[in-house]
């Protein structure tokens, strides 16, 4: 496992605050050496305040606050583009994958996104589920053209244990929305039709937490 980090761009914070009170430290040096008899700044409230706005900078990541999932892909392959918003500011590749992490191309297992920042996994068969029900009771939408969009949702959780990088230990659920365009040849009750241009986009927020 990959070393436990704070969060995507969290030593960008720590570092921009390090600085920070750095720069701090020397305009109070400066008045003080500018102006003789100048009561000089106590270092250690100095030291606190720069300390505060670090954990403050932590626990705004930390605190569980709403994420945006956005997957997209215009085939029916395991891999897509996903990107996380809010929060978590990421992106990445998307694969469906078994719990043992082999290649799952029936999407009815697992989501594993690997993101810039490191990776973790939902758990989407039960979504599937509902996607593939919707699927055999409502498409095509329209006989006349082959065509059709239509939509399911379910809760997605976090997979217990399966966060890397800034994401060791995260945990929590979104609430997905798989939505799919598709227009196939046309044929005697578009039956076996094929596939001639699809989108499928799963969207939703949820709350997460990285312990």
């Amino acid at each position: 496992m990959p070393r436990r980090r704070r969060g995507p761009g969290a030593d960008l914070v720590l570092s921009v605050g390090i600085l920070a009170a750095a720069i701090g430290a020397l305009v109070v040096s400066g008045c003080a050496t500018s102006a003789p008899g100048a009561a000089k700044a106590p270092n250690a409230a100095g030291n606190q305040n720069a300390a505060d706005t670090v954990a403050q900078a932590a626990a705004i990541y930390r605190g569980g606050d709403s994420v945006h999932l956005v997957d997209y892909t215009d085939d029916d392959g395991p891999d897509s583009g996903v990107i996380l918003t809010g929060a978590i500011g990421d992106y990445g590749k998307a694969v469906s994958v078994n719990p043992d992490g082999s290649a799952n191309p029936e999407h009815n297992s697992q989501l594993r996104l690997d993101l810039a920042h490191g990776s973790f996994r939902l758990d989407i068969a039960a979504l599937d589920q509902a996607f593939v029900a919707v699927m055999r009771t409502q498409f095509p939408t329209n006989t006349g053209t082959c065509s059709g969009s239509v939509s399911a949702s379910h809760a997605a959780p976090i997979v217990a244990g399966s966060g890397t990088g800034a994401y060791q230990g995260i945990s929590g659920q979104f609430d997905l929305t798989i939505k799919l365009d598709e227009v196939d040849a046309t044929g005697p009750s578009c039956q076996g039709a094929a596939l001639l241009s699809q989108m499928l986009i799963t969207s939703g927020s949820g709350h997460v937490r990285v312990h």
